[in-house]
C-alpha cells in the first residue's frame, strides 16, 4: 500500500493566485507558507499574536494540515509594518502588496504541487487523466453524515453526531455551529452524492446536487433514489442559513505539467521504493485523488 504525507516534506502545495497587488489599497496581500498547521490554525495564529479578530483574514482556499504548502491570503486594516514584525514558528509571511477587494474563493487558478509517494514495489503506469472525485478530506469521519442528517430534517441525529445538547430546540442547538461550519456538512453531502454518481457515469459533466439542480441524468437520479432526497430538500427551511446552491462539475480532468520521477530508494521503509510526481491540478481537483487512482487503480476504472 502506497503511503502519502509520511513527512509535511512530502507533500508541497504552491497556490496558483489570480490576485494582482497594488502598491495600495484597503486589504493588505501576502503569501502564507506553512507546516504542519491548516490554513484556518495558521491564520488565527497570526490574528493572536497581532492582537486583532480572525475576521480580518481571507483566503481563497483551505491547505492541508499534513504539507508544506503556500497560499495568498488577505487581512484587513493592518499596516505592512506592523505586520512584517510577525514571528511564528512553522510559519513565513511575505507581503506582496495591497488591494480593495480581499482575496475571496475562487482568487486561484489552482495548485503546483510536489508529491513523494512512498512504501512502493513497483511505479505503475501514470495516467495524467483522472475521475475528478472529491477526495477523502473532503468528509472527515462525520461530515457527509452529518450533512445528510441536515438535509432529511434529521436534526436529532445531527445534533448527536455533533455532540451538541439538543433538548426541545434543536435547530438552536445546532447552531452552536457557525453558519460555515454547518454549511460545511452539507457540502460535504453534496460532495459524497456526486462521487457516487461520478461512479456510475459515462457522461462528461454531473450536477452536484443542491436546490434548483434540474437532474436528467440516469446515474445522479438512482443515486437520489437510493438516498431518498431531492434536489429541493437543499432548501432547508428550519435552516435557511445553510440552504446549498448546486453547481456542476466535470467528471473526467488532468494532471497538467506531469513529471514523474525516477523510481528510487525508500530511507523512510527498508526494501521499497519512493517516487516524486510534479503536477498542476485547476482549482477544486485533489492531488489525493490523482494519487489515489494511478497507485489503487482498481478502486475506480
Amino acid at each position: 500500500m502506497y503511503i502519502l504525507k509520511h513527512f509535511p516534506e512530502d507533500f508541497i502545495v504552491d497556490e496558483v493566485s489570480t490576485i494582482v497587488p497594488e502598491p495600495s489599497g484597503k486589504f493588505l496581500y501576502f503569501r502564507l507558507k506553512k507546516r504542519g498547521l491548516n490554513t484556518v490554525d495558521a491564520l488565527k495564529n497570526i490574528a493572536v499574536q497581532l492582537g486583532v479578530s480572525m475576521k480580518r483574514f481571507s483566503f481563497a482556499g483551505l491547505k492541508d494540515k499534513n504539507a508544506v504548502t503556500s497560499q495568498v491570503c488577505s487581512v484587513d486594516g493592518i499596516c505592512k509594518e506592523t505586520f512584517e514584525r510577525v514571528s511564528l514558528e512553522n510559519i513565513k509571511l511575505e507581503v506582496l502588496g495591497f488591494g480593495d477587494e480581499p482575496v475571496h474563493l475562487g482568487c486561484l487558478e489552482g495548485n503546483l504541487f510536489r508529491v513523494v509517494v512512498r512504501n512502493l514495489d513497483v511505479l505503475p503506469a501514470i495516467n495524467s487523466r483522472f475521475r475528478n472525485l472529491f477526495g477523502e478530506q473532503r468528509f472527515s469521519e462525520q461530515n457527509a453524515d452529518v450533512g445528510r442528517h441536515l438535509v432529511k430534517r434529521e436534526f436529532e441525529f445531527a445534533a448527536r453526531l455533533l455532540n451538541v445538547s439538543s433538548g426541545r430546540d434543536l435547530v438552536g442547538a445546532l447552531r452552536k455551529y457557525s453558519r460555515k461550519r454547518l454549511l460545511f456538512f452539507v457540502h460535504a453531502y453534496q460532495s459524497l452524492l456526486w462521487n457516487r454518481a461520478a461512479l456510475l457515469t459515462s457522461m462528461d459533466r454531473l450536477p452536484v446536487v443542491g436546490f434548483g439542480t434540474v437532474v436528467d441524468d440516469e446515474a445522479t437520479k438512482q443515486v437520489l433514489a437510493e438516498e431518498g432526497v431531492r434536489s429541493s430538500d437543499f432548501v432547508i427551511r428550519e435552516l435557511p442559513e445553510v440552504s446549498a446552491e448546486g453547481a456542476v462539475r466535470e467528471v473526467w480532468v488532468v494532471a497538467e505539467q506531469l513529471k514523474v520521477g525516477k523510481l528510487e530508494s525508500d530511507e523512510c521503509f527498508p526494501s521499497k521504493n519512493k517516487v516524486v510526481l510534479e503536477f498542476f491540478l485547476k482549482k477544486g481537483c485533489y492531488a489525493t485523488e490523482f494519487v489515489r487512482q494511478n497507485f489503487q487503480p482498481h478502486v475506480n476504472n
